[in-house]
């Protein structure tokens, strides 16, 4: 029978265990960072905004696959022009630069994007790239435009702080800042001049896609706007605003109001004849819009308006509040469009006190005369 020593046999777990050892040293230590060196040596450093985690991660891929990201498609291919627009996604743009023969592998292109952070600063506006260039080189090219003219797109329904905070991504060198500081004057010389209150341009500021040479700067492009606005104030405008018993300023108001609380352009009207009924009621438009615009910007849930509205909410001490006053409120709560403003020379004429929102999805609102057909029409 053969004999084992002890000595041996523990010799042997040793040696085994600090093997082990060395393993795990190997792979929780030396080898993450190997792999985050060989990383930033030949793409630079990486996004501050990564995780240890998540940075091991894409730094693994990128450079398991390097051959894609630094060779290019065709060295022969011609430049072509690529067009990004405000807003559209990164996923979307990588899928297009794909689809368009730039990039050979855009699950790779997007995990470089992350890992040097170039994903939260691609440009709108046109890019003269070539399937000549490496992705790596299409990464740095999309940072900036090459078009002479960016647009300026203001939404209908959009508050002062949102076209502020939409400038950066235009391609505009004029800064949120400097672009609330500016819509706090009071310009003079337009019809709309005596309706501008001293700290804000709120309501007049026309919603559109302005586009303008890329060293605009603010003092012209503010006149473009407010010009465009003063277009559209037609006779026939200002009659329905008259006919209405409403002078201007307070038929923009009502617009704005009608503007946040529409989802349908068709609906418009009806929406503006419930807050006239009310109005000629002498009671409160009790308007869910006018208490978002009072709160202003909610860190939670990341926008300007508020939903769903706390009853805590609804007893805000604001002139804004139109639960609590009677009336209108003092001003525009965001930029009507062209449709909204309509909708307050030329309501509907109805007997509806109350709407609120179909149980559908659809957007449509269900309308009511009297409190308890609005009670009926609660969602179940």
């Amino acid at each position: 029978m053969t004999q084992h020593n002890p000595r041996v046999r523990i010799g042997t777990c040793l040696f085994l265990t600090v093997l082990l050892l060395v393993v795990v040293l190997l792979s929780v230590i030396v080898i993450p960072k190997y792999i985050l060196t060989q990383a930033q040596s030949t793409y630079g450093a990486s996004s501050s905004e990564l995780h240890a985690a998540r940075r091991l991660y894409l730094a693994t891929l990128i450079l398991l696959q390097s051959k894609e990201l630094t060779q290019p498609v065709d060295p022969e291919g011609a430049d072509t022009m690529f067009s990004i627009q405000m807003g559209e996604s990164v996923p979307s743009i990588v899928g297009r630069l794909w689809d368009t023969g730039l990039i050979t592998n855009p699950g790779v292109f997007r995990s470089y994007l992350q890992y040097s952070g170039l994903d939260m600063s691609l440009r709108a506006g046109d890019h003269l790239l070539s399937p000549a260039m490496s992705p790596i080189e299409i990464a740095q090219a999309i940072q900036s435009s090459v078009s002479p003219n960016v647009t300026l797109t203001i939404l209908p329904g959009w508050r002062i702080e949102e076209i502020a905070y939409s400038l950066p991504t235009t391609g505009l060198t004029i800064t949120p800042d400097e672009f609330l500081t500016a819509v706090r004057s009071k310009p003079e010389g337009y019809s709309f001049s005596p309706c501008l209150s001293a700290d804000s341009l709120e309501g007049f500021l026309f919603p559109g896609a302005y586009t303008v040479p890329r060293e605009t700067t603010l003092g012209e492009l503010l006149p473009q706007i407010l010009m465009s606005f003063e277009s559209q104030l037609t006779a026939e405008l200002r009659a329905g605003f008259a006919n209405q018993g409403l002078d201007l300023c307070q038929a923009i108001t009502l617009a704005s109001i009608v503007q946040r609380e529409a989802v349908l352009a068709e609906e418009m009207p009806l929406i503006a004849s419930v807050f006239y009924n009310r109005l000629h009621a002498g009671d409160v438009l009790a308007s869910d819009p006018t208490i978002q615009y009072a709160l202003g910007y909610n860190q939670l849930q990341a926008t300007w308006w508020t939903n769903p509205l706390s009853l805590q909410d609804l007893q805000i001490a604001s002139p804004y509040n139109t639960y609590l006053n009677a009336g209108l409120p003092p001003g525009p709560i965001s930029n009507p469009g062209l449709e909204a403003i309509q909708a307050a020379a030329f309501p509907a004429q109805t007997s509806y006190y109350y709407f609120r929102s179909a149980c559908d999805g659809s957007g449509r609102h269900v309308f009511a005369e009297t409190f308890e057909e609005h009670v009926a029409n609660e969602c179940p």
